[in-house]
């Protein structure tokens, strides 16, 4: 279905929002330091991972793992034993989550970047050309990691399971990162186009989307999350997730507000019909 809105109104959201200065407080910002791809791509998995309840807890923990493997995350995963990982991550806690779980992903991890030379590799072998968009690579990227790390139990709520339904906010949100580069994405991963991404879907996207006429589904899932991407990718068929950072905004930062928003693109919608 198509959007209520018009590309003006966003485009000046973009151009206004899509910035660096708005990015704190958002677990993207622990991707800058790190210039190296293959830190940054395990650096974005940790940090996504990590991306749920209160955002201050979000970004402690997401501090604290980084710490605990130090400033070269790919060295550090390709040299430590599987028992070492887990004497390092020993004690750490994110409210479902424990250092049992953050050391079976880092070992599930290490293994496939030791099978494929990079996480990038790893997801990429499992998009095809002619994937509308990259949801099969990530039921194969998702499953290679938990099979490495001992099965879905050992990483706990760490990794969604595409094949169950899950909207899997968290890992679209990784592919945002990674994939996309502008001033605030900054990419890396280019062997996986922009245009096959899907659209991270948390409950602020939930409710602009509704608002849009993006979709009338109840639920959250991956269904409507395949719904308001379509929605978006007839918008910017090239990069459905271009304007998912300054949308979340309106949702995140307490100087913005979502029914304001909403109510520029319905008068804006009814002025020019």
């Amino acid at each position: 279905m198509p959007l209520r809105i018009h590309r003006e109104i966003i485009e000046q959201m973009y151009d206004e929002l899509n910035h660096r200065r708005y990015v704190h407080p958002d677990p993207l910002e622990f991707l800058y330091p790190y210039r190296r791809f293959a830190d940054r791509e395990i650096v974005a998995l940790i940090a996504s991972s990590l991306a749920y309840g209160r955002v201050a807890q979000i970004l402690k923990s997401a501090a604290e793992v980084l710490e605990r493997i130090g400033p070269k995350p790919a060295e550090y995963l390709t040299n430590a034993t599987p028992s070492a990982i887990r004497k390092k991550m020993d004690g750490f806690k994110h409210r479902f989550n424990t250092g049992e779980h953050v050391a079976a992903m880092l070992i599930g991890v290490r293994s496939v970047i030791a099978r494929h030379g990079s996480l990038k590799a790893c997801f990429a072998a499992g998009v095809r050309d002619d994937d509308e968009t990259i949801l099969g690579g990530l039921q194969a990227f998702v499953s290679e990691i938990t099979d490495a790390a001992g099965g879905k139990k050992k990483v706990g709520h760490l990794l969604a399971d595409p094949a169950g339904g899950s909207a899997c906010k968290r890992l679209c949100l990784m592919l945002r990162w990674l994939v996309r580069k502008d001033r605030v994405d900054p990419g890396g991963w280019n062997v996986i186009p922009a245009s096959k991404l899907l659209i991270p879907l948390d409950t602020h996207m939930y409710k602009i989307a509704v608002g849009l006429g993006a979709t009338k589904r109840k639920a959250a899932d991956m269904k409507t999350t395949l719904e308001i991407t379509a929605a978006f990718r007839r918008l910017e068929p090239d990069d459905p997730t271009r304007y998912d950072f300054a949308l979340t905004r309106l949702g995140i930062r307490s100087e913005m507000d979502i029914e304001t928003f909403l109510t520029a693109c319905r008068q804006r919608k009814q002025s020019h019909g």
